[in-house]
């Protein structure tokens, strides 16, 4: 009997452990940027604008709506004609990237925006609601503070993963309540091995943008300091 017990605690043990690991690689394979994957985006988009006199097949947005947030790709637009289906790393597909166009006036070009950030940015700003206020802590910019994450009931600062160089990246708050990432490391970072001309008083990001897959999502933006040369909070 003791064995028969056991027999079946292993049986539904076993299938406990299957049942979650089907998801979990499922789950995997929809995190994984893929370049031929953007690539035959890229070619829908264009095929789309070359048949529909310019138009883009891109959802609307309100125009404060950050740059890197404000043109993502419609694929009901796209797909089935131009494109089968979404991309299974695409949000539409359960995946974990928002198909997003820049430069969108000159040369649209598709990147992928990490939603996974959002997650991180969503769970602070519900402490802070719960808060009752923002827990600004050092002054880094004009109207940029570091947050206070012991007010909001954190044991460790919480951080996200750089699409750009896989480090980790802190989240700042603006003065407006805006909990955004900071992507100075990834900068100073780029700058060291650029030779893009950049000056103070301009947005730097492109210099992420231009030679990757992704966007810095859910940013603000930044410029070069005259004095340091090194990646600053752009007043605004």
């Amino acid at each position: 009997m003791k064995w028969k017990v056991l027999g079946i605690v292993i049986s539904l043990t076993s299938l406990f452990l299957s049942g979650c690991m089907y998801p979990n690689s499922k789950l995997a394979k929809n995190q994984i940027p893929y370049t031929d994957q953007l690539q035959a985006v890229q070619q829908a988009v264009n095929s789309f604008q070359e048949d529909n006199g310019g138009i883009l097949p891109i959802k609307t947005k309100d125009a404060e709506t950050p740059i890197y947030q404000k043109y993502p790709i419609d694929f009901k637009k796209i797909a089935p004609r131009y494109l089968a289906e979404p991309p299974g790393n695409a949000y539409e597909s359960g995946g974990v990237f928002h198909y997003v166009l820049v430069d969108v006036e000159t040369n649209p070009t598709v990147k992928l925006l990490d939603l996974r950030i959002a997650e991180t940015i969503r769970d602070i700003r519900f402490r802070i609601s719960a808060n009752g206020y923002p827990p600004f802590k050092d002054r880094l910019g004009k109207n940029v503070y570091s947050i206070d994450y012991e007010q909001l009931g954190y044991e460790k600062p919480p951080f996200v993963l750089s699409p750009f160089t896989s480090q980790n990246l802190p989240l700042v708050i603006t003065t407006t309540g805006d909990v955004v990432v900071d992507y100075r490391q990834d900068l100073y970072q780029e700058l060291q091995k650029t030779d893009k001309q950049v000056k103070p008083g301009e947005d730097i990001r492109f210099i992420l943008v231009e030679d990757s897959m992704f966007v810095p999502a859910y940013s603000i933006p930044y410029t070069l300091d005259a004095e340091s040369n090194e990646p600053v909070f752009l007043e605004q």
